[in-house]
């Protein structure tokens, strides 16, 4: 059973609604189609009705089974923008929110807020920023976390690792950093992995000397204070945190060297070249980005993505928001 069957279990009755903003996107309405075949997740569509139902109706798409919420005369239009403009707190007025919130991508990102959603599903025809602005605006970060960050699954057969930040923080800071390896443990956990998590450098144990390696270093003693119970291990090189001879002879008092499943990388560059390369050269199925830190479930999908693809992540973001419950 790969990670998505083992979700559906997780997901299956639990009467989970994702809500979809890009609900008139080709790629959007085929998939939740099939969500609604497999009845896994009840999906909810904003966006004007007339155009939702005809773009349906050119693709043959049953939305019958779908919730339909056109922001310009949903019932509770009046009451989500005033509690937008309290949401802001001085930073947009009455006027300002009732323009806004005829955009898809906020009004739902408040129905999420206002938990008429348990999670947001966006970005195939929307950049990360589109997605993600609404959600630090009205979602924003749980307690104690700074910054969002975006973690891949990356699964092949029998094996599964996570990796981050591949999405969002450019050159995170070492507080950046221990939030992302702590977020990435609870994210690890969703998939049955038991997180061993290796913060990556270009050294291993004090191998090289450079304001980059102590920056590794001070992450792990921040997330290693943050979380005691969990097991953190940096800096380290790729090699020493993944195969074991390399730790015996690199890092031989490790608990986490040579068998690390969760890695985190120093930089966005050095995160996303590397799922990529372990996607394309590895041949693992990359699974995400799936955000991390926010205060309920917002995922982005890639604009390259496919149907296929928004199955999944609808999936994780319904198992997400199981995490979120406390179930």
């Amino acid at each position: 059973m790969n990670v998505i069957d083992e979700l559906k279990t997780k997901i299956k009755g639990k009467n989970l609604r994702i809500v979809f903003p890009e609900a008139t996107e080709e790629r959007n309405l085929r998939a939740i189609a099939l969500l609604n075949q497999e009845k896994l997740i009840k999906t909810i569509l904003v966006g004007k009705k007339s155009e939702i139902e005809e773009a349906a109706s050119k693709l043959h798409v049953d939305l019958s089974s779908s919730e339909i919420v056109d922001p310009a005369s949903d019932p509770d239009f009046n009451a989500t923008v005033d509690a937008f403009v309290d949401r802001r707190k001085g930073k947009a007025t009455k006027e300002d929110a009732e323009k806004l919130l005829l955009d898809p991508i906020y009004y739902a990102t408040m129905m999420t807020y206002l938990n008429r959603t348990d999670g947001l599903v966006s970005g195939a025809i929307h950049s990360t920023a589109d997605t993600v602005r609404p959600a630090l605006q009205i979602i924003k970060t749980k307690e104690g976390v700074s910054r969002v960050s975006g973690a891949f699954l990356m699964e092949k057969e029998n094996e599964k690792y996570l990796m981050a930040d591949c999405a969002i923080n450019i050159e995170p800071d070492s507080q950046t950093l221990a939030e992302t390896a702590l977020q990435s443990k609870l994210t690890a956990q969703i998939f049955n992995i038991d997180p061993k998590i290796a913060l990556l450098s270009f050294s291993t144990k004090g191998s090289a000397k450079a304001p980059q390696v102590d920056k590794v270093r001070e992450a792990t003693e921040l997330v290693q204070k943050m979380d005691p119970a969990g097991s953190y291990d940096g800096e380290l090189q790729f090699d020493a945190a993944f195969v074991p001879e390399v730790a015996k002879l690199k890092a031989p008092d490790s608990k986490v060297a040579g068998q690390a499943n969760v890695f985190i990388f120093p930089s966005l560059e050095a995160g996303n070249i590397g799922y990529k390369l372990t996607q394309r050269l590895g041949g693992f199925r990359a699974l995400g980005p799936i955000l991390q830190g926010l205060n309920r479930p917002v995922s982005d999908l890639s604009r390259g993505c496919s149907k296929e693809d928004i199955v999944e992540i609808a999936i994780v973001t319904a198992a997400l928001a199981l995490i979120d419950d406390g179930n």
